[in-house]
């Protein structure tokens, strides 16, 4: 609304302005051309009629009251001595007036000048005889106009512009509330569907497509409430997955005691093998207890890394070296494939945590017998890369865009036997997000997979 007003009233004024003013500046043209015109017919009777000599003659006085009769005026005549010799108002005739206008004119230069103030002009008009070699100058009219009424007519053009201009002012506010309230009137629409969102998501997207503006707001604002419902939702599948996988274990480990307690003389056997079980399950809620609070320290902030300089070979070396005990049960050949000396700004701890997991992942997954894990190093100027291939069962292709999430497992029946929690690669993207990294992966079934770690040599706050 503001700027409608502002584009109708301010070139209202500017016009209203610009009429008066050009007014007024045309009007004083055209009074000091007639003027001059005038005086120059009478300059030059003077010389004619012998006028500077003899001031009675009765033309030439009728010609000069007359002119300054019609237009308020005062005319002097001025000789070579500087001598006024003729004066309509009858004041300074038989003095001397030097001035710089009247030396000017003597000069052979016109001069003309209003004066604002007291509203009139001022000109002078040289007198010279036309029978001289030279024409040479012989007198001086200065002559002095008033201006009263064009000042009176200009007043008289700002009063009807102000008045007009008011009415347009009017105009103009009714038109720009009007105008204001149904350009905005699409954008209360979209208002109004977001403040739906406090009593819950909306069901359906929103679509305002009055403007171009409108359509691209509610086409982020749809793609925003899509991506919280996704949020929401993985929320509560997260919630519903650590109750499923936190009560498994328990529920378990009730069976077993109860077993135990419903039984008299429980064989010792027997009664060892039920607590060796209780023990697995405790163990195995307390490694998802442990993924846990690790996930959930990853989910922090990123200033709660502590950041150092850290050789990666070295780093590599140890969770090689802490895996191959794991490794060797399972038949499967670590290899490592350094390039380069590489030195980065990490944090060595939550690090280590997710190449161990993909290292892990790699011996689990692998064939029974004869399989391999390969882990390679290698850096440029800017990132380091590492990847981690086997030659494992791999990853059907449905699953690939949900590996990453907490407690997804690909084969559901044969978690169990693996183990794990299923929360190792989650945990291991957080930690390489958290260093500004990305991490990637491809895979084929039966034909093993590959995961692909890019992070920057310099960690970026």
């Amino acid at each position: 609304m503001v700027i409608v007003m502002l584009m109708g009233i301010i070139p209202s004024i500017v016009v209203e302005n610009v009429i008066v003013q050009s007014y007024e500046d045309r009007a004083l043209s055209q009074r000091t051309i007639i003027i001059q015109n005038q005086s120059n017919i009478i300059s030059n009777q003077l010389v004619q009629l012998g006028y500077m000599e003899d001031q009675s003659n009765a033309v030439i006085n009728g010609e000069i009251s007359m002119l300054t009769n019609i237009y308020e005026g005062r005319i002097l005549i001025i000789n070579r001595d500087y001598e006024v010799i003729k004066d309509t108002y009858e004041l300074d005739r038989g003095k001397y007036l030097i001035s710089k206008e009247v030396i000017n004119c003597f000069n052979g230069q016109d001069t003309s000048q209003y004066d604002k103030r007291n509203q009139y002009i001022e000109m002078t008009v040289p007198i010279s005889d036309p029978e001289s070699a030279d024409k040479e100058i012989i007198g001086v009219m200065l002559i002095s106009v008033s201006t009263v009424e064009i000042n009176d007519s200009k007043d008289m053009l700002e009063q009807r512009g102000t008045m007009i201009l008011g009415i347009l002012v009017i105009l103009i506010l009714v038109f720009s509330y009007i105008l204001s309230g149904i350009l905005v009137k699409p954008f209360q629409k979209i208002t109004r569907s977001i403040e739906e969102l406090t009593d819950g998501y909306l069901d359906e997207s929103i679509s305002v497509p009055d403007y171009l503006e409108t359509e691209l707001i509610t086409d982020a604002f749809n793609k925003m409430l899509a991506r919280v419902k996704t949020l929401d939702d993985s929320r509560q599948e997260f919630v519903s997955n650590v109750s499923h996988e936190l009560k498994t274990p328990l529920a378990s480990m009730k069976v077993l005691a109860d077993s135990l307690n419903v039984q008299e003389n429980v064989p010792i056997e027997q009664y060892q093998e039920f607590m060796r079980d209780i023990s697995e399950e405790i163990d195995r809620e307390n490694s998802i207890i442990t993924d846990l609070l690790s996930l959930v320290k990853m989910d922090k902030k990123a200033s709660d890394l502590n950041i150092e300089t850290v050789n990666i070979n070295d780093l590599l070396e140890l969770v090689l070296k802490r895996l191959r005990p794991i490794a060797g049960k399972k038949q499967v050949e670590l290899i490592l494939d350094s390039f380069r000396p590489v030195n980065a700004e990490v944090d060595a701890t939550k690090l280590t945590l997710a190449f161990s997991n993909l290292v892990e992942n790699a011996i689990k997954y692998n064939r029974p017998e004869g399989g391999w894990v390969r882990v390679s190093l290698n850096a440029d100027h800017k990132y380091f890369y590492v990847t981690v291939a086997d030659s494992g069962i791999g990853i059907p292709e449905e699953s690939l865009n949900h590996i990453f999430e907490r407690f997804y497992r690909v084969d559901k029946s044969h978690s169990r036997e693996i183990g794990g929690t299923g929360l190792g690669l989650a945990i291991t993207r957080s930690a390489i997000v958290m260093h500004r990294g990305a991490i990637r992966v491809y895979s084929k079934e039966n034909e093993g997979t590959t995961f692909s770690v890019r992070i920057p040599l310099v960690y970026i706050a």
